[in-house]
């Protein structure tokens, strides 16, 4: 345990350089911007040895090992975020845990999440997730709403009991006229968070960048990113 919490401190410590780097050079204050740890796949071991060492949001894809996890680690001063698709039949289990979701990308979805919400008795975060490689009325390959849909579906999240519309979320895609474009896709969300936060000022997140590309959210605004496997290692292969 004492190598792994050595080497965890290891991959923090990198990521905070490559962090405070990136808001350096974009002229931002290192405050602006929030990491997430990604911890999909791996222990609630760890999870507690990330608290330790500092961490207060991790980020899960599947509610099936999100649920135990974050019960196991219920007692730890910890935020959590839902990134993954998420399917209506799982939000019941989502919103007990989940201080955020990240991947709100259909009207369905909020009328599922608004009623599990009110059931639990919570006011719970909405990201719209924003699929810079779907066309107009379609979805992304990786789930999330085309551009044009983004802010008719935030005044569905603001219109929704127990749900508040907190901001934007992307990938950065890997077809379309933004593929292998990061920097660019992730302008291209800034550009939709700002006519967003027109009609909802306070939806002001900006969750895009993970291990391969924060510099460039970094640089482009992003309040919050998403970084697993620099963190944590390279995945095991499932299956």
């Amino acid at each position: 345990m004492t190598d792994r919490r050595t080497q965890l401190a290891d991959n923090l410590a990198r990521v905070e350089e490559r962090i405070s780097a990136a808001c350096a050079a974009a002229g931002r204050e290192r405050e602006e911007v929030t990491l997430i740890v990604v911890t999909k796949t791996y222990p609630a071991s760890d999870v507690r040895l990330l608290s330790e060492l500092g961490v207060r949001h991790v980020a899960e894809n599947r509610d099936q090992d999100a649920a135990p996890k974050a019960a196991e680690c219920s007692d730890l001063p910890l935020t959590w975020h839902f990134v993954g698709q998420l399917q209506t039949n799982k939000v019941r289990s989502v919103v007990n845990y989940a201080g955020l979701v990240h991947s709100v990308d259909r009207s369905r979805l909020v009328t599922a999440l608004s009623a599990a919400a009110v059931r639990a008795g919570r006011e719970l975060d909405c990201l719209i997730q924003v699929a810079l490689d779907a066309e107009s009325g379609a979805r992304g390959e990786r789930g999330g709403v085309a551009p044009d849909g983004a802010l008719d579906l935030a005044d569905e999240i603001a219109a929704a009991e127990g749900l508040r519309p907190a901001g934007l979320m992307t990938v950065a895609p890997l077809t379309g006229p933004f593929a292998d474009r990061p920097r660019a896709a992730f302008g291209r969300l800034m550009e939709i968070a700002t006519d967003l936060r027109a009609t909802h000022p306070a939806a002001n997140m900006v969750s895009a960048g993970m291990s391969a590309d924060l510099e460039d959210a970094v640089a482009a605004g992003a309040t919050h990113v998403r970084v697993g496997s620099a963190v944590l290692g390279v995945r095991p292969r499932l299956g």
